[in-house]
């Protein structure tokens, strides 16, 4: 996540206990934090995922023409679904994890027809979406060795993720195989509403101990900090809509004018 993700009220937060991996956006500063944060993962003691969205970014209607900009300029497959995949993180995580993981799966996820976008504005306001999920498993051992190879592998999965969801829009579905409903998992919900009925009896605890609100600067504080917090997860869930998502810049996307490769090819 974005490492000013962190400072966000209850979510960032949890993501911070979650041992979530922070990055700055740029290569130069998130590679050793990439790098001790996979190694890490190495003596785990318990069996993990590791999510990584390897567009690094929110699909957005600009940043889909500057991709298909930049993969014209550069003689790429033309995306229609997806963005370009930027590598380097992906190659990082593969050399460094190939030896302790031993699969990668490959996860594309698509809206059906007629059900609302699974957006924390849609989670709040209590409207259920329908999410269908491919999922394909490969093994570690079998992806290439060198770092140019495994790269290139990702691009090549992506464009297959790329017409796998042309099929999704015409058709509605992956495949002819029968969907597997996984339903509403329950071990989560007796989890979110301990640690709600946790939380909630030592905040009353702790009003019912202090003398926070017995007086009028107690209350303005209490009231002040609740305004607060109430603001920014507003913010962080207007932000959290696809649609709001920062303009891509579509200038990175044009080819040098001395016929010179892009310096952020690597990245796209």
């Amino acid at each position: 996540m974005k490492k000013s993700s962190k400072f966000l009220p209850v979510i960032g937060w949890s993501m911070w206990f979650s041992e979530y991996l922070f990055l700055e956006r740029s290569w130069a500063k998130d590679e050793n934090t990439l790098k001790s944060g996979l190694q890490r993962l190495k003596d785990f003691p318990r069996p993990f995922w590791l999510a990584l969205f390897v567009e690094g970014t929110r699909f957005t209607l600009p940043k889909l023409l500057a991709a298909q900009e930049y993969a014209g300029s550069q003689g790429l497959p033309i995306p229609r679904n997806v963005l370009i995949p930027r590598t380097k993180g992906f190659v990082s995580a593969v050399s460094n994890m190939r030896s302790f993981v031993p699969a990668i799966y490959d996860v594309t996820l698509a809206i059906p027809k007629g059900s609302p976008p699974p957006t924390m504005l849609n989670l709040f306001k209590g409207k259920s979406s329908v999410v269908h999920v491919h999922i394909k498993r490969h093994l570690m051992k079998e992806l290439p060795e060198t770092e140019d190879g495994v790269a290139q592998w990702c691009k090549d999965i992506f464009v297959a993720k790329d017409a796998l969801l042309d099929k999704h829009i015409a058709e509605d579905t992956f495949s002819d195989q029968e969907l597997q409903d996984l339903g509403r998992p329950k071990k989560s919900l007796v989890v979110v509403t301990s640690w709600a009925c946790l939380l909630i009896s030592g905040a009353l605890k702790f009003l019912q101990r202090s003398s926070l609100l017995s007086s009028r600067k107690g209350i303005a504080f209490a009231v002040s900090s609740l305004a607060v917090v109430t603001l920014l997860m507003y913010i962080l869930i207007r932000f959290s809509q696809s649609d709001r998502s920062t303009t891509a810049k579509v200038a990175a996307a044009k080819p040098k004018c001395e016929g010179k490769p892009s310096e952020t090819g690597d990245d796209k």
